[in-house]
């Protein structure tokens, strides 16, 4: 079967009463037959037949053996990091989510877990930093915002050699367009919130292992921790599956049509999108991805954070909001919104710069969204006649 009709034949219609929609079961506890005794469910924090159609639907997705999914992306992300033990350092891409920076940095360093930022797009940089110390290498690919593309298999072979557990956050990418555990990834971690639900409604996140041993440290932790996600917004989660594979690829052809009217503005300095042949790590974006993604940015050939901001509050279809990866385009200024927490040195080192804007693209019709974009850079500039147009 094809991938579309596997996602909706992997939704099962309930057995109880025949429902074609996975019912919510909006309950705390579990009646019992006798003490011990149950049908699988007793408390909803440690089980939930609504969220487990979830868990079950996402491990599929990502060729796992076990999902679990958690009340936001960094809920997630937190349950993955307390698979590790204090001395034990992590390995992690430089263009990092802002939130995941925050979490390594100021909870789990004064716990004694140290983290080494390294540029991803050459495995090489990531063997190089490896020490007896290393238990975790944390890769984004597409990363968050610069779109920087890492060599999975490549890295996921290094790990394997050195017994280092390989976590990938498949955010931007979604299971449609790449699954790398195929690559040799042992987690993948999700912000939900994003394209897997799909529609800007909701917080989730989710955890998915490549083996039955890692997935059961993963469960203890999150009926330990309690993340859980709740039955209405698990059910949330599932309904927007239902048509992933219709949404990333419309997401992805309307980028590469904005990527590429972007190359052609004189404002704009750099565009960052895997789909251009330009894109210092195409090729292994084209051997890895089945889609590009839906995000695209740029910054501009004057690093003018004011400038920037006058762009993405000048647009009309583009809501300027934190968050991406719905129907509806987004978008933001990272120095100013989702970055602001990590230190200005270090955000210039891995690209994201005072000018840098962040585009979603959504579900509308590309040609009206170039035409949004057209418009605000061309106003920004009848406000700023000092803009000169020349690109190094």
């Amino acid at each position: 079967m094809k991938e579309q009709t596997q996602i909706l034949n992997y939704i099962p219609v309930d057995k109880l009463t025949g429902s074609i929609s996975v019912p919510i079961y909006q309950t705390s506890t579990f009646v019992q037959d006798a003490p011990g005794v149950h049908k699988g469910f007793d408390y909803a924090r440690s089980n939930n037949p609504t969220r487990k159609v979830l868990e079950d639907l996402v491990a599929k997705l990502e060729n796992g053996t076990n999902g679990y999914a958690f009340s936001s992306g960094l809920a997630a992300i937190d349950a993955v990091v307390k698979l590790l033990s204090a001395g034990d350092e992590i390995i992690a891409v430089d263009d990092i989510y802002g939130g995941a920076f925050r979490l390594f940095t100021h909870v789990y360093e004064k716990f004694g877990i140290q983290v080494t930022y390294v540029d991803a797009t050459d495995a090489k940089n990531v063997a190089e930093a490896i020490s007896d110390k290393t238990a975790l290498i944390w890769i984004e690919s597409p990363t968050n915002p610069t779109l920087k593309i890492s060599d999975l298999r490549a890295i996921g072979k290094i790990a394997k050699e050195n017994n280092i557990l390989f976590c990938v956050d498949n955010t931007f990418a979604s299971p449609i367009a790449q699954k790398p555990i195929d690559f040799g990834a042992d987690l993948i971690v999700h912000s939900a919130t994003k394209y897997i639900s799909g529609h800007s409604d909701l917080i989730a996140g989710l955890v998915i292992t490549a083996t039955e041993e890692l997935g059961a440290k993963i469960k203890f932790i999150q009926n330990a921790s309690g993340a859980i996600l709740g039955p209405f917004d698990s059910w949330l989660v599932i309904r927007g599956i239902e048509t992933l594979n219709l949404r990333i690829r419309q997401h992805a052809e309307n980028a590469q049509k904005i990527a590429e009217f972007l190359t052609t503005e004189k404002l704009v300095r750099n565009v960052y999108y895997p789909g251009l042949k330009t894109h210092r790590n195409h090729e292994i974006a084209k051997s890895q991805q089945k889609y590009f993604g839906g995000v695209v940015t740029f910054d501009l050939v004057i690093d003018d954070k004011e400038l920037a901001s006058r762009i993405v509050s000048g647009t009309k279809l583009f809501q300027l909001a934190e968050s991406l990866g719905g129907v509806k385009s987004l978008c933001c200024l990272p120095c100013e919104m989702t970055h602001k927490s990590i230190p200005a040195e270090k955000r210039y080192q891995s690209g994201v710069t005072d000018s840098l804007i962040r585009l979603s693209v959504g579900l509308e019709d590309a040609d009206d969204l170039i035409a949004d974009i057209k418009q605000a850079l061309e106003n920004a500039v009848k406000e700023n006649a000092t803009v000169e147009f020349h690109k190094n």
